[in-house]
């Protein structure tokens, strides 16, 4: 395929993306289905690019999408009247903290391993840093735990270093609006939202 056929399908990739974190920041599951869409068409562009952690990523993503989505539903059935009009979310506890950390080593080792024997890719410490840190990230959100903001502003400033050296330029301005909207995401959900215990 040719690579004006890569940087439109990179270019939709971006627009889904931006989609989805407006959607992120207004708590509406309808996010979880655009996220699955973002991640199909990010699954193809970042196998062109051998960024290989991120591609699987995205596999990951898909799957824990149906799970968020489901997740998500199930806790806005349970809300009832004013609730519904507030976005709600949960703290991390010590316990959690304590669990996602050790979670976040194993990850990295195991992920950063794979991609530095069995693949060629160019860049497998960052490409693991981001992944795992997605990955943990990502399981934060389904259980709308507020800190997850703070994990996805330093996936993305870091993103915007290697999608840069690896020439994906549409997505390293994208990653650089994703932070500035990170910020903005995390700074909404404590003004506007309401604490809730953590979704099961």
């Amino acid at each position: 395929m040719s690579d004006q056929f890569w940087t439109i399908l990179e270019y939709t990739g971006v627009f889904s993306m931006l989609l989805y974190l407006y959607l992120e920041i207004k708590q509406k599951p309808a996010m979880w289905i655009v996220g699955i869409i973002s991640s199909i068409i990010y699954i193809a562009v970042f196998a062109f690019s051998r960024i290989y952690a991120d591609m699987a990523f995205n596999i990951y993503y898909a799957a824990m999408s149906l799970y968020g989505y489901v997740m998500w539903k199930q806790s806005r059935k349970e809300q009832t009247g004013e609730d519904k009009k507030h976005i709600d979310y949960s703290h991390i506890t010590k316990l959690q903290a304590a669990g996602l950390t050790a979670a976040l080593v194993v990850i990295y080792l195991i992920i950063y391993n794979t991609l530095n024997r069995l693949t060629d890719s160019p860049v497998p410490h960052i490409d693991a840093f981001t992944t795992t840190l997605s990955i943990v990230a990502t399981w934060m959100l389904a259980k709308k735990i507020v800190e997850h903001w703070a994990l996805w502003i330093i996936v993305n400033l870091v993103s915007i270093y290697l999608y840069n050296i690896r020439g994906l330029y549409p997505t390293m301005i994208l990653y650089t609006i994703y932070t500035c909207i990170s910020f903005y995401g995390y700074y909404n959900w404590l003004k506007k939202g309401k604490v809730i215990k953590s979704i099961k």
